[in-house]
This record gives C-alpha cells, sequence and structure tokens, in this order.
C-alpha cells in the first residue's frame, strides 16, 4: 500500500496519525497542493476528485475520503482498535468523530477556504470551481467558537473525546484544534479548561508529530 498525500493537508495529516498510533508504515507519495499537483492528469488517475489523502492498495485500487481509509487500515490492523470495539462503542466513536468533523474541522476549513487570497475560486476542494463567499468567514469562525465550548462541555466529564478510550474522535478534534490555531488565527479560548487539559495531553502523544 502507499498513501499519497500532502504535508500541508491537514486531511491528510488524520491518516498519518491514525497510522502511526497503529504502528503501521507505508510509502508516503507527496503530492505538492501548492504547485497544484492535485490537479495533473497524473494524479486525476489516482483520485478524480483531486484531493489527497489518497490510500492506493496493492492491488492498485484506491480509496479516497479520509473515513473511508481510516476503516479499511482498522479492517486489516484492527489492533489497537481506533473506531470502536462493541456496537455502542463503535456508534459513540462515529457519532463524536463527524461532530469533530462537521461542526469543528468543516467549519475552520469553510473560515479558512473563504478567505485565503490563494484559494480564489477555490472555495470548496475538489474538481470544480466555486467562487468565494466573504460573508461565511465570520459565520465559520463563530461556528468554530461554539465547537470549542461544546466540546469542552463534553470533555469535562469524559477523559477523551468518545468517552474512556483515545479514538478516531480525538485525531480528528485535534488536527481541527491544531488547524484552526494555525490556519485560521483561533486557538483554544483560555475559559475552556477541560478542552485545553484534553488537548495538552493528546499532543504529547508520540503519534502527533507524524
Amino acid at each position: 500500500m502507499k498513501l499519497y498525500q500532502s504535508d500541508a493537508s491537514p486531511n491528510s495529516r488524520r491518516v498519518r496519525i491514525f497510522l502511526a498510533e497503529k504502528g503501521i508504515s507505508m510509502p508516503l507519495v507527496p503530492v505538492d497542493l501548492a504547485a497544484r499537483e492535485q490537479f495533473s492528469d497524473a494524479y486525476a488517475a489516482v483520485n478524480p476528485r483531486r484531493v489527497v489523502p489518497t490510500l492506493v492498495l496493492d492491488d492498485g485500487s484506491a480509496i479516497g475520503e479520509v473515513p473511508a481509509i481510516l476503516r479499511y487500515i482498522e479492517e486489516i490492523h484492527p489492533e489497537p482498535p481506533l473506531l470502536g470495539v462493541t456496537a455502542k462503542t463503535k456508534a459513540q466513536v462515529a457519532m463524536w468523530e463527524r461532530r469533530a468533523e462537521m461542526e469543528g474541522f468543516a467549519s475552520v476549513m469553510e473560515a479558512v477556504r473563504n478567505a485565503a487570497p490563494r484559494l480564489q475560486n477555490r472555495a470548496i476542494a475538489g474538481p470544480h470551481d466555486y467562487e468565494q463567499i466573504p460573508a461565511l468567514v465570520d459565520l465559520s469562525r463563530k461556528r468554530v467558537g461554539n465547537f470549542y465550548a461544546d466540546f469542552d462541555t463534553r470533555l469535562a466529564e469524559v477523559r477523551y473525546v468518545a468517552g474512556d478510550a483515545f479514538s478516531v474522535a480525538d485525531i480528528t478534534a485535534v488536527v481541527t484544534v491544531d488547524f484552526a490555531t494555525k490556519a485560521a488565527g483561533l486557538p483554544i479560548p483560555e475559559q475552556h479548561a477541560a478542552l485545553r487539559r484534553w488537548y495538552d495531553s493528546v499532543s504529547a502523544r508520540v503519534s502527533m508529530s507524524a
């Protein structure tokens, strides 16, 4: 297997952390987003949607979209489990990972892609051009603030986002915080003590440097 990815891509980082937690190593094929390599004919043959990351299997099959990639890896390398173990914990992990992605990660992405001059006409990642909507930036930043507040409330009650065990929900949430901090200037507010406690703990894991 090999992973087409970019060091500048937070979605790619989600997969790299997942692999590191599993203790899995595989060739990483760099895709230069700044040079728009994702739009080359060569990469379009790998992933017609022209986004990273993409996992290419030994038989040449390609899997795009982070949740699908992580599901495949979990199925072939179930230990340590990062998507839950029982029916209940699997559902809880899926729920909280979905919330982290939709309420947090997607909000940061929307704020960045509708503001960055270099992303003019690229407000949505993928093969099609979409004009930026500046009015969405303030709304998206407000959504990030609500994400922080809601997850602070959650983490005042549990050790990890989905409960007692570290999971993919934590990976998506910590990548979201780093993405919000570095790309949108939206760090965790000081008053969110539980969220900050969780962030400091999870950020200390070796996998976070992947």
